[in-house]
């Protein structure tokens, strides 16, 4: 377990994941996620749970520069928030994640959804027009709107 402290306010989400990263510590990145945390690479297709966001955040650490984040908007209901924020790996890669956020019981709050490139613009898949679709989620999490 790592000796970083995890966040206590939404907005303090972006921070500590950067904290995390630069560290350059896996574990440390891993406490930040729900451990069935999804996890959406560039490609659109989410990833579940603890060791396929750990192997996907992997190629990120392994470039060895620091990330610097810019939360764009932080909007919070309950123990939910929507994150929108800027982000940027040294001159390498950057772009604008659009992420979901939870307070767990013991009041810290982890990632739900990482999306880091869910701002961006992607061409719309075959069969999904430019709605989300269900087959992105674990099978006994899928529910109707509204239920």
């Amino acid at each position: 377990m790592s000796t970083m402290a995890l966040p206590t306010r939404a907005e303090d989400v972006p921070a500590a994941f950067a904290e995390r990263f630069n560290s350059g510590d896996p574990e440390a990145v891993h406490e930040l996620y729900e451990e069935r945390a999804a996890f959406v690479p560039e490609s659109g297709d989410a990833v579940h749970g603890l060791a396929e966001i750990t192997k996907e955040n992997g190629p990120f650490l392994a470039i060895g520069l620091p990330i610097s984040v810019h939360p764009r908007h932080v909007h919070v209901s309950g123990d939910i928030a929507l994150l929108v924020v800027d982000w940027e790996i040294e001159g390498v890669v950057r772009s604008t994640a659009t992420d979901v956020a939870r307070r767990g019981a013991d009041g810290h709050w982890r990632y739900v959804i990482d999306s880091p490139f869910g701002a961006a613009v992607a061409a719309p898949r075959r069969g999904a027009g430019n709605c989300a679709t269900s087959h992105d989620a674990p099978a006994d999490t899928d529910r109707p709107r509204g239920a």
